[in-house]
């Protein structure tokens, strides 16, 4: 009786947590749809701007800006994007890792030389552990992201790169693949590399007002913005499809593991009967 009640508590106590992974995962989905809209109504306009940004280099090859210039590297900021929760598989220790070999890999600079911008709590902690300081708080906009809260964090950088109190700034986060597929990505976000103008689309000569290169100079910091604000919301979708996949993993095994444990308690309870009737014949015999 005593292992019956055991079984018993199991299968409650299972059945519990699979109400918690169930209404985890049907949170995540509802966050995921949202985050998977948002992204398809940015789209549309960070390829407009690229596009403009295409034509107007156009006759352009000469156009240099100072977010542009590349120079020897000895200081470095690395902003990395991970959760401020987990549950999520292995969203944040891949992202971790990631940071861990990039964080090797400049330390020849020496560690005062190589800044950290945490987007998300995981990662901050982290980078604290590895003995490096963040350079700013960023734990309440990891999970909600806000253009306004990025162009502060890409204005921020953009203006250590221009004084020469960073060489390049890089970036570390999850692109969103599809529901069941995230990778992480490392890409340099500072020196700027612009497309050579005129090889996707057929030269046009437009009248532009003042001047192209007035406005390529006025372009390109919105386009290093939205580059910052698109990669936040990349990583914030590519979360909630970890976490959806996670707990829809932890709902299988639950099912399995009620299953089995449904199981062992018929087959002790069967036992159960079976030696009270042997008990009752063996006593009917004597």
């Amino acid at each position: 009786m005593a292992l019956l009640k055991e079984i018993k508590s199991r299968l409650q106590s299972v059945h519990s947590t699979r109400k918690i992974t169930t209404a985890m995962m049907m949170v995540s989905s509802a966050k995921l749809l949202k985050t998977q809209q948002l992204i398809e109504t940015l789209y549309p306009y960070e390829q407009k701007l690229s596009h403009l940004m295409l034509q107007l280099l156009q006759g352009e090859e000469l156009f240099r800006s100072p977010y542009t210039q590349r120079r020897e590297v000895k200081r470095v900021a690395i902003v990395v994007f991970s959760s401020n929760t987990g549950l999520a598989g292995r969203f944040n220790h891949n992202i971790i890792n990631r940071l861990s070999s990039v964080r090797e890999s400049y330390m020849h600079l020496g560690e005062e030389n190589v800044l950290i911008y945490p987007i998300g709590n995981k990662v901050a902690k982290a980078a604290q552990k590895m003995g490096m300081t963040p350079a700013g708080d960023y734990e309440a906009i990891a999970t909600k992201p806000s253009y306004q809260a990025t162009q502060m964090i890409a204005q921020e950088l953009m203006r250590l790169f221009i004084n020469g109190k960073v060489d390049r700034v890089e970036l570390i986060y999850h692109h969103f693949i599809s529901k069941g597929s995230q990778e992480v990505r490392q890409e340099i976000f500072l020196p700027v590399e612009l497309p050579v103008g005129g090889s996707e689309i057929p030269y046009q000569e437009y009248i532009v007002e003042p001047d192209r290169i007035i406005l390529l100079e006025k372009l390109l910091p919105k386009v290093i913005q939205m580059k910052l604000y698109t990669t936040h919301i990349d990583s914030v979708t590519s979360e909630h499809a970890a976490r959806m996949t996670a707990m829809q993993i932890a709902n299988d095994n639950a099912d399995d593991l009620i299953d089995e444990l449904k199981l062992e308690y018929n087959k002790v309870r069967q036992q159960s009967i079976t030696n009270e009737l042997l008990d009752i014949a063996g006593g009917t015999v004597r």
